[in-house]
Formats: C-alpha cells, structure tokens, sequence
C-alpha cells in the first residue's frame, strides 16, 4: 500500500513518546492495513493500550481525532504502491532509536500473533475447504514466483512424498506453465501470489479459470486479484515491521494444507511414504550416524 504521509510525522516524533503512546504509535506504523479497517478499539486492543490513548496519539500528531488517522490509511489502501526502498528507510530510522534487539523482537512478537490468527475459524474453515478440492483433484497444478516460490514448492515436495499428483509449473526457457494447457475441471491450480501481486501468476490463474479449472488462492487478502475469482481463498498476513513482507504464515499454510492431504489420502498414502522411505534407505540419502570430529593434537598442529 502506498504509504500515508501521517507515518513520516509518527516516525519522526516516535522518540519523544512517553511509553504507552509508542506503543500506539509502533502498532499503527507495523500495521496499516489494519489501521484503515479496523475499530479504533480493537486497535487498541491490539497494540496493548487503552483507546483513549489512540486519540492522544491523533491530538499528538496535530489531528482532531483517530478517524482522521484511519481516514489517512484508509486512503493509502485504495492506492496499493509497494516500495522497498520506502519501506527501508523507514525501518532504518526506527531502527536506530530503538536497536536492533527491538527491531528482531518486535518482528517475532508479530509472527506469532500471525501464526495466532491461522487457527481462527475462518482460517480453518479455509483450510478444510481447500484440503478436500486437493484431495478430489485429479492433479494438481502449482505455480508462484519470486517470493512466493518457496511456499508453493513446499506443498509440492510434501505430497510427492505421497503420491505423483503435484505438477509443478516451472521450467527452463519460461515452458513450465504451458503443461497448464492439459489440465480440465477435474484438477486444480495451487496459485500464490502477495502485494506486489506477481503479473504471470495472476495471468496463470486467469487462463485456469476461463477453462473451468478450480483454483485455490494463497494470498494476502480477500479482495486480492488473486482471491476474486478463486473457488476457495486461504489468506495470509504479511504484515511486517522489516522492509520486506513476511511469507512466514503463508509457509506455515502450505505446509498445514499438505499434512491434512497426507492424512486424507488413505493407504495409497501410506504406501507410497514406505516406498519413499525404502528409496532413500537404499541411497543412503540421510546421514543418520556421524562420527564426532577428533580434536587436533599439539603435534598435529605443528
């Protein structure tokens, strides 16, 4: 989103805060998505005050209240502009007047919240929904990019470990989507993309859908490009106080789809993790004993 010009003035004043109002004040520049859509209250539930205390913050910034504060965020969600370098100096200043171990702290503080919210029972109706079209799906197409590209692997290689049904659309020479051109109603495309939502996955999943295909979106929000046509959206926060949003709830998704697929699948399942098992025995693939180093002798070292 783009960013509203209200978080240089919080930023720059962040330092002469009295306690609780940087507590408002960290939890509006970390989250300002949240920030325009949700209840002054349930912010301030959120970031740990009372909601007297957002309406000092505004009267601190020189506003007439927290409405004009969410009305500036507001704003800036209806113009959704990534920009790293923004984002970067940003955390470069806050950084610097609280320290790194702030900075680290208060981006686990927020994964765990995030990682909180997956058991919602939005969440996990989400994800019971999206587990049975996996399962029913003849095969099941997979495609991310850039960030994107680690979750999407993930859901691959668990359930290839259970079966050959995962087709990965990557390949040399930019050919891996065209093995979408075999797929009918009866499979599925796995599609991830977040702000900056990726061109080639949205325009994947827009050919998916014109033929019929059922596509289960990993994305950051219900109202994503990604999300509007899907038949079944999982959402995940990547809200972060880093430059960089967070694919760590998106990861953890993924790997939670896989796991309740494995337990669907039956004994083909089963079957196919002892096959796995045998293969890589076979190979020696996994180091299971390793000798401990033996610690070099004073003639050793001369």
């Amino acid at each position: 989103m783009l960013k509203p010009a209200l978080a240089d003035r919080i930023i720059e004043n962040f330092g002469g805060f009295p306690k609780e109002l940087k507590k408002a004040a960290r939890f509006v520049i970390d989250n300002p998505s949240d920030v325009a859509l949700l209840s002054m209250r349930e912010q301030a539930r959120r970031a740990g005050v009372q909601a007297s205390t957002m309406t000092r913050l505004a009267k601190q910034l020189g506003l007439e209240g927290y409405d004009a504060v969410r009305e500036a965020y507001a704003e800036a969600v209806r113009s959704p502009v990534s920009d790293f370098a923004e984002k970067a100096r940003d955390q470069r200043r806050l950084q610097a007047l609280d320290g790194d171990q702030a900075l680290a702290a208060n981006i686990i503080s927020s994964l765990k919240q995030q990682i909180d919210a997956l058991g919602s029972p939005e969440r996990l109706a989400q994800l019971t929904e999206a587990a049975a079209l996996l399962v029913n799906a003849r095969r099941v197409f997979c495609v991310g990019l850039r960030a994107s590209y680690p979750i999407v692997w993930q859901l691959h290689y668990i359930m290839s470990l259970i079966g050959e049904k995962t087709v990965m659309l990557d390949d040399v020479a930019d050919t891996g989507a065209d093995r979408l051109r075999f797929a009918t109603k009866d499979d599925v495309l796995f599609a991830v993309t977040v702000r900056p939502y990726t061109r080639v996955t949205l325009d994947i999943a827009g050919y998916a859908q014109a033929r019929g295909v059922p596509v289960i979106a990993l994305t950051d929000s219900a109202v994503s490009p990604l999300a509007s046509n899907a038949a079944v959206s999982v959402i995940a926060s990547t809200e972060s106080s880093s430059f960089f949003h967070t694919m760590t709830p998106a990861f953890a998704l993924a790997e939670i789809l896989a796991g309740l697929v494995a337990g669907r699948e039956g004994d083909e399942a089963l079957e196919a993790l002892r096959q796995a098992d045998d293969y890589h025995a076979s190979l020696d693939t996994y180091v299971t004993t390793r000798p401990l180093p033996v610690a070099p002798t004073s003639k050793d070292i001369r």
